[in-house]
């Protein structure tokens, strides 16, 4: 800490800062911020809700405004709208739930405690009505024909003699039917969460109570309905004097559900895409330093005809845009029987042109004498190779092992072409696209995952970022 404390208070000269100072520190925190504000963000939002990155909230910390329900209610007197307050957390993050939590909770028992429109309300938000209809249909012995009849085509409902069934019911049976079937006045009910706000009332002036489905101190005012009932119209609340009571309540479970196989919506193992890139990582790593430094060792130690047009060829390839050469990789894929298999990832980008650059003109540092030395004590060329030329070279295998992580880790083009078809190979960053579909949308997931994937390059990195900073300038004696 002391070494950092000194480095970070060093002047240019004389003791006080100079403009050279100022510039200096300037450039450094811009460069500071600009690479750590967005991994920051993404942190900060990964222990976000699904419903406060969903309301697209932009607050700096994981937190949420105490709620309340908003529910809509279709029956013979019309749509009615109204708010429900003092419901329990599970009760108003029901559809967040996994199927193990929402089995857990004595429902039944908790609509007992309810009736009116507030029971049919929360009846349909946790989805009561399709295993009450078939308890009902099975206590009362009615045809089972009704369980189909959402999904029948008019001909087939016309041979139907609803009317009759529904004679035989009572009121409440009769609505909890026509709710299931979708008959007319019925219509699905709707539930959702609103922010409670206390506010005075633009009217009276009186403290109240208000359900708004968004809150934004910025603003003069906002729509809100009256938590108490007491009239069903939306009033413009100004937003002066209103409070919303908000806790700091971070999602762990964003990180632990996706972990243990256990997120809503997902059909795939993070933890086998985390292994099969581990997998992918380390062996295409050690191959491309393997292969990259053997041809780095012939173009720089030894002399054969051809040499130059071998290296310039080399270096033609960096000239290529790898998305050309995509039809050429699946083909070959496929040819050798890599397709699906984490293998058709590996071995394609098993050799760099820029790994072979980058090793060649630091071997050239390397002087000829050493190599001279070793041939004249008996040392065989792979000897040479293994034992001096590599730990010599220590310096720029690691930086080029750096980048190699980078590149395989972060890699999403080459998987798509190897391995799409096949989900048991998927690595991390096409895990990661399973997050975001056509019908629903896990982002909280995401950008938990996003972080969970940057800490392994994160390590290789300040491991191994010590052999790039020392050697670089040694010529490869002692």
């Amino acid at each position: 800490m002391s070494a950092l404390t000194t480095f970070l208070s060093r002047t240019h000269g004389r003791g006080r800062l100079s403009w050279v100072d100022w510039i200096t520190y300037a450039y450094l925190v811009f460069g500071f911020l600009l690479i750590f504000l967005p991994v920051s963000w993404i942190a900060l939002n990964s222990v976000k809700s699904s419903f406060q990155l969903e309301k697209q909230d932009i607050s700096l910390l994981p937190s949420d405004f105490e709620r309340v329900g908003r529910a809509t209610v279709y029956g013979p007197d019309g749509r009615e709208k109204f708010v429900i307050a003092d419901l329990p957390d599970w009760v108003l993050n029901w559809s967040d739930l996994s199927d193990e939590e929402q089995s857990a909770r004595d429902v039944n028992a908790y609509l007992g405690t309810h009736q009116g429109r507030a029971f049919y309300a929360l009846r349909s938000h946790l989805d009561q009505v399709p295993a009450l209809t078939r308890a009902l249909i099975a206590q009362r012995g009615l045809p089972d024909w009704l369980l189909r009849y959402p999904s029948m085509s008019a001909n087939a409902r016309a041979e139907r003699d609803l009317d009759a069934v529904l004679r035989g019911l009572n009121v409440e049976e009769q609505r909890l039917l026509k709710e299931f079937l979708g008959i007319a006045p019925f219509e699905p009910n709707r539930f959702v969460t609103q922010i409670l706000v206390s506010a005075p009332d633009p009217e009276t002036g009186e403290m109240v109570e208000w359900a708004a489905p968004k809150f934004d101190p910025s603003r003069e005012i906002f729509a809100a309905r009256r938590v108490d009932n007491s009239t069903d119209k939306v009033a413009q609340v100004p937003t002066k004097g209103a409070v919303a009571a908000r806790s700091i309540e971070p999602a762990w479970g964003n990180y632990i559900e996706p972990l243990s196989g256990q997120a809503f919506g997902v059909n795939v193992d993070f933890v086998a895409c985390f292994t099969n890139s581990v997998l992918v990582t380390v062996i295409a790593t050690l191959l491309t330093l393997l292969i990259n430094s053997m041809a780095a060792f012939a173009l720089s130690k030894y002399q054969f005809k051809g040499q130059t047009l071998f290296f310039v060829v080399i270096l033609a390839t960096l000239m290529v845009p790898p998305t050309i050469t995509l039809v050429g990789v699946f083909k070959a894929i496929n040819a050798t029987g890599l397709s699906g298999s984490i293998w058709g990832v590996i071995i394609p980008g098993a050799a760099t042109p820029a790994g072979v650059f980058l090793l060649r003109q630091y071997m050239l540092t390397i002087p000829d004498e050493l190599l001279e030395a070793a041939r004249m004590d008996a040392a065989s060329e792979w000897k040479i190779y293994w034992k001096i030329i590599l730990p010599l070279a220590l310096p720029a295998l690691a930086a080029l092992g750096i980048l190699s992580v980078i590149w395989r880790w972060n890699d999403l083009i080459l998987p798509m072409v190897a391995i799409a078809t096949t989900k048991e190979a998927y690595t991390i960053q096409l895990c990661l696209l399973e997050f975001r579909g056509e019908h629903i949308s896990q982002e909280h997931y995401r950008l938990a995952m996003t972080v969970v994937s940057l800490i392994p390059t994160t390590l290789v990195f300040v491991f191994l970022q010590k052999y790039i900073t020392t050697g670089i300038a040694n010529t490869g004696g002692k």
